[in-house]
């Protein structure tokens, strides 16, 4: 089996847009449909017509494009059940547990919700990719709009399980604003300072950091780190809960 090409690019301010194609059957899934202009010129750039959206959640900065992708490719839109009727043009709906074949790809379906009530993620397991869009951000995680911050706290466990190789894709280029944040809370965590180091090169050059590695995200970014000793002796928070000192870590970062 060939393996997964993927093309990553900008679309409206700060949002990535992701085309996943399989060089075997030429399927293209776009990761959500933020803009329209991008996203064709992405796929005529590599002459990939697209076949599927994967929606993550209903914000419009995720779906604006999707009515208009469906018109001109006639693709599936795939999404969350639990966000069906905010969702344009959707046709299939998946839960978490689901799984379904892109090609011989197999893609699982994890329910991550906080920052909206039903987001999904996307995992193709032997591909060793994620597509986590405004959950798991590089040294982030989204904010939490629907659910409260317990809810997200266990969604984020359900994806720090995974192993440690897995790519991470994620919805927006925020790692800059994210790293500084991090060594706020978690001073003294050596790998974060050379990460962070090597964050600011990157922006500096215009490049994206696109995408993380759950392992690295495990030992540098905060919101997985809620039961990290120094984090919770930074915040004076050694007798609470992981849940406690994760929302107060996402408090922290909304007022940064």
């Amino acid at each position: 089996m060939k393996p997964l090409e993927l093309d990553v690019f900008l679309c409206r301010t700060d949002n990535f847009g992701v085309l996943v194609h399989d060089p075997e059957t030429e399927l293209t899934a776009a990761i959500d449909a933020p803009e329209e202009a991008p996203i064709l010129q992405a796929a005529a750039r590599r002459g990939w017509k697209i076949t599927h959206i994967f929606t993550t959640h209903h914000h419009t900065d995720h779906v604006a494009a999707n009515l208009a992708l469906k018109e001109q490719f006639g693709c599936e839109i795939i999404g969350p059940i639990n966000e069906a009727i905010a969702i344009p043009g959707l046709d299939r709906t998946m839960a978490d547990g689901d799984s379904f074949l892109f090609g011989d790809h197999t893609v699982n379906v994890i329910e991550t919700p906080g920052h909206t009530a039903g987001h999904i993620c996307y995992h193709f397991a032997d591909d060793k990719l994620l597509f986590a869009a405004d959950t798991l951000f590089a040294l982030g995680c989204g904010r939490l709009f629907e659910r409260p911050a317990a809810d997200m706290w266990h969604s984020l466990q359900k994806l720090a399980v995974l192993p440690d190789e897995t790519a991470v894709y994620f919805g927006h280029e925020y790692t800059l604003s994210n790293a500084r944040f991090a060594l706020t809370v978690d001073p003294g965590n050596e790998r974060l300072k050379g990460r962070a180091a090597e964050i600011e090169a990157l922006r500096t050059e215009g490049k994206f950091t696109i995408p993380t590695t759950l392992g690295l995200e495990k030992e540098t970014n905060p919101f997985l780190r809620a039961a990290d000793p120094a984090i919770r002796r930074n915040l004076l928070m050694e007798g609470k809960t992981n849940e406690e000192v994760f929302a107060e870590i996402r408090k922290r970062k909304d007022n940064f």
